[in-house]
């Protein structure tokens, strides 16, 4: 496994990984497909024994339980100190502004990732989309406050625009409060509007990049005729790709071609590409093979003609996910 700085950090981080949203009570959640502590347990170490020491997990993701899972799992395989751990938090709902301030909001959600995750602190922690019910000045103010306590130690943003990113760390540099040094965005072979305006601002303020999506849900890493119990369930999924089927089957297959000439898998091709971009994509696993060729892919270097091959036939997309809903 190969290794890289979390942007302007101390944090040594491995070039892949381990999405957690996979983990977690299936009947305590959105998702049906998720894994049970046992099976959880055993992806988590598998990623550890290959060099994996990036874990991302979210208080949403299966109303805690993903958390639960992967602090248990740290406990039992190694000492706090040897894994980077990112959680995420979404803003206030509307129905709780009259109740709880941005900076209370924001202790409230860390208080219970890390009784969660059964830390005392967690190395990068991620407002999960952009906070339109609060002031960003609010936002920056109440990260600081939880970097300054000594219970995160750097932060983080998930789905916002560039202008929002740069906005947020100006207020952070006048002020003198902690910035945002990573940015975790929607971001593969066949949804790359990030490349626009976001990869060329984070590469210039030295912002990493660890894009979620790295594998388009499934549908860089399968063949046509395969399927799965995510591929099947997951209704966000399709709500971010069920419209451009027809443009993103054209780059697959080009994914295909390439891992047939490599004698690689799809999945391998598919984040080989996306190294190239980006520090360490978010990729999930639910089985020990989805492990194994994500280690794989930090190993393969593909040439200029593959990798302009596989972005030959890109059009842009309309914004989807969580970016869909925020431009609205």
């Amino acid at each position: 496994m190969k290794y890289i700085k979390l942007g302007n950090s101390e944090l040594n981080i491995s070039r892949i990984c381990l999405g957690c949203m996979g983990f977690g009570d299936s009947n305590n959640g959105m998702h049906s497909w998720t894994l049970d502590y046992e099976s959880s347990f055993h992806i988590i170490k598998h990623a550890f024994d290959a060099g994996i020491n990036f874990f991302d997990t979210a208080s949403s993701y299966q109303n805690g339980t993903s958390e639960q899972y992967v602090g248990k799992a740290v406990r039992e395989l190694t000492h706090r100190n040897d894994v980077v751990v990112a959680t995420k938090f979404m803003p206030r709902t509307v129905e709780q502004q009259p109740y709880v301030s941005t900076q209370q909001h924001i202790e409230n959600m860390l208080n219970t990732s890390l009784s969660n995750l059964g830390m005392d602190y967690v190395d990068l922690y991620i407002l999960h989309k952009w906070d339109h019910q609060s002031s960003i000045y609010d936002v920056m103010e109440g990260l600081n406050h939880v970097v300054k306590s000594g219970k995160v130690r750097y932060i983080g943003i998930s789905n916002c625009f560039a202008w929002q990113l740069a906005e947020a760390n100006a207020i952070a540099e006048r002020e003198s409060f902690a910035k945002f040094i990573s940015f975790q965005g929607h971001h593969n072979l066949i949804y790359r509007e990030e490349e626009r305006e976001m990869k060329p601002y984070c590469d210039y303020k030295n912002i990493v990049l660890t894009p979620y999506s790295a594998l388009a849900s499934g549908r860089l890493a399968k063949m046509p005729n395969e399927t799965s119990k995510r591929l099947s369930e997951d209704k966000f999924a399709q709500f971010k790709y069920a419209a451009t089927v027809e443009q993103d089957n054209l780059i697959i297959n080009r994914v295909i071609e390439l891992a047939g000439k490599y004698n690689v898998s799809m999945t391998e091709i598919s984040l080989a590409w996306l190294l190239t971009k980006v520090a360490s994509p978010i990729v999930g696993a639910t089985k020990i093979s989805n492990i194994e060729t994500a280690a794989s892919a930090t190993e393969l270097t593909l040439s200029e003609s593959d990798i302009a091959y596989l972005e030959e036939l890109y059009s842009s997309h309309n914004l989807s996910g969580i970016m869909a809903q925020n431009s609205r």
